[in-house]
């Protein structure tokens, strides 16, 4: 891995004892979005990919709507329907609030 600017999105492979002498200057190369992932070799066999996280936005969006179309709701159950058919006054010394 020479001194020269690579552009954005590409990935370097250096060697397991390269990225150890050079491991703070790589990581920074990531941050900076200098490269978009380094390959670890050992004898010419790569042992690890490096990347860096995703930013919070993609990450909110990699969770928002994940269990979406897991939950079937039978079509004879009204979700706006009450739940209580008798009104809560009716419920005496338990509607009160504690310690009433």
């Amino acid at each position: 891995m020479g001194p020269e600017q690579k552009p954005r999105g590409t990935t370097i492979s250096v060697t397991a004892t390269e990225f150890r002498r050079r491991c703070g200057d790589i990581l920074d190369r990531l941050d900076r979005g200098e490269v978009e992932r380094v390959a670890i070799t050992k004898r010419g066999r790569i042992v690890a990919v490096v990347i860096p996280p995703e930013s919070k936005r993609e990450m909110i969006k990699g969770i928002w709507g994940f269990m979406r179309g897991s939950v079937i709701i039978p079509d004879e159950i009204d979700l706006t329907d009450p739940i209580c058919d008798e009104p809560f006054a009716s419920l005496g010394e338990r509607s009160k609030p504690h310690g009433w």
